[in-house]
């Protein structure tokens, strides 16, 4: 029972103990939850519906995530070497 044993575990962890990436997404989930039912009663097209029903999911969760970090997005693994050099560039044209 590898994979369903392994779905459960995901289940069950994400139930009683999330993660910050999964407590952004459940709410980005019920978000769009929302907002789709939301158009639905204003009898956009199914296309329309959903697609801003998605948007405005990716909006709380980026709103979401700001105000549960601090920041919009994580920073690189690198952002702190600065004794790097730019590489520079050459033209594999010209001879």
């Amino acid at each position: 029972m590898g994979l369903l044993g392994d779905l459960k575990d995901d289940v069950v962890g994400l139930v009683r103990d999330p993660t910050d990436e999964q407590k952004i997404l459940v709410t980005a989930a019920v978000a769009i939850a929302i907002a789709d039912r939301a158009l639905y009663f204003v009898e956009f097209p199914f296309v329309v519906r959903t697609t801003a029903a998605v948007g405005v999911g990716f909006v709380v969760m980026f709103l979401v995530s700001y105000l549960y970090t601090g920041q919009f997005v994580p920073p690189d693994g690198n952002v702190d070497d600065d004794d790097e050099e730019p590489e520079e560039y050459v033209d594999e044209l010209d001879p």
